[in-house]
């Protein structure tokens, strides 16, 4: 699937530069093009990978290049005033060649949570191509500002985007782990699951062929219905023996039978286990399964056995499946993608915090309000005094 990648913000922009470093590595060509848009001069400087010539700089006349300072009203704001420079970004991608826009963006800090919904709305207007939004929330521990942030612009973003897919890093930090640490690891946790799942499809002359090609089109159907997706991912190394997994080889050369089973075992795992985003799996709308691995030991019907038990365990009747070969690789593995999920404890927190943050801004206002009137009324006592 060839996507144009925008990383808007600090967290988005640095998903995007691994991003590019993922699609080197595995031969994927699942990027067309790589735009990084930020309200702050330093973390553009930052970058590795995305091109000097795609790093936008917004906000210069408001904020002079130190960014919103966590504000997502402003980054907001900031966005919509210069548009123009991402556009500008953005008339250079062939988009007649790509099959959609993905927007990443951290949902807890101010120029992407504020900037990426409107950037989404932005391209929805002019565009054709499916416009996915990837947002990343923060971790309950970051701080109650990054918190609320997400809860305020968490719906606008599902709304403006065809479908967003969600990595949660409250899931994903680890215990005593460093800031800086924990969130290189996440970044590569995020472009390996998302990585594969884009790269599936995207073949080259040579390249093997799948058994059951996954194609750009089963993704943007897995996709269409909108709302928010989540995936799972699940991989097993093994020992090579002649090209071959030791562990699946028979007299014959190779054993089906094994392979399928693992495969199974391997979308039980990506389900049932750590999911970018927790959900109830009964939940999910649509769903895709993508096994992945060196090309001889993908088959057919370790696919469809995993597939069919991702239908029975979600209940749902729209679930796709199909193999993405990976030469040279060491690991087979599974991708599920559980797409339109609303059963999400996260999102109903988020809910639930962006309704108090309402009601207490109410409040604040109607008690500015009486102490306004209040003190308008003592002022008038004071002047018929007088």
């Amino acid at each position: 699937m060839k996507l144009a990648l925008i990383g808007f913000g600090q967290a988005g922009g640095k998903v995007v530069d691994e991003f590019l470093a993922f699609d080197a590595s595995i031969g994927g060509g699942f990027i067309e093009s790589a735009i990084a848009v930020n309200s702050a001069t330093t973390d553009l400087k930052g970058l590795e990978n995305v091109s000097e010539t795609n790093r936008v700089l917004i906000g210069q006349a408001r904020v002079k290049g130190h960014g919103v300072g966590a504000d997502n009203e402003l980054g907001a704001e900031v966005a919509e005033e210069d548009i123009d420079e991402i556009q500008g970004a953005i008339d250079r991608v062939p988009v007649h060649e790509i099959d959609a826009f993905l927007i990443v963006a951290g949902m807890g800090g101010g120029t992407g949570s504020g900037g990426a919904p409107v950037l989404a709305k932005h391209l929805q207007r002019i565009y054709t191509q499916p416009v996915y939004g990837l947002g990343i929330l923060p971790g309950t521990d970051e701080g109650g500002i990054y918190t609320l942030n997400a809860a305020r612009s968490f719906q606008t973003f599902v709304n403006e985007v065809d479908n967003l897919l969600v990595f949660d890093n409250d899931v994903w930090r680890s215990a005593g782990e460093s800031v800086e640490g924990g969130y290189d690891r996440i970044n590569r946790e995020i472009v390996e699951r998302f990585g594969l799942l884009f790269a599936a499809g995207e073949v080259d002359q040579g390249d093997h062929v799948a058994e059951s090609v996954v194609d750009s089109s089963e993704i943007i159907n897995t996709l269409s219905g909108g709302g928010v997706s989540t995936i799972g991912y699940a991989s097993e190394v093994v020992e090579t023996d002649d090209g071959l997994l030791a562990s699946l080889t028979g007299d014959d050369g190779f054993d089906e039978g094994a392979a399928t089973n693992r495969m199974t075992s391997l979308v039980r795992k990506a389900t049932l286990g750590r999911l970018t985003l927790p959900c109830d799996v009964g939940s999910t709308d649509r769903g895709l399964v993508v096994a992945t691995g060196p090309p001889g030991q993908l088959n057919r019907k370790g696919v469809e056995r995993g597939r069919q038990w991702l239908e029975d365990e979600t209940g749902s009747m729209e679930i796709r499946g199909g193999d993405y070969p990976i030469p040279h690789r060491d690991e087979v593995g599974a991708i599920a993608l559980l797409s339109g999920v609303t059963d999400v404890p996260r999102i109903d927190q988020l809910q639930q915090v962006a309704i108090e943050a309402q009601e207490t801004t109410e409040n604040v206002r109607a008690t500015a309000e009486d102490d306004f009137a209040s003190l308008m009324d003592t002022g008038g006592e004071l002047d018929a005094l007088f």
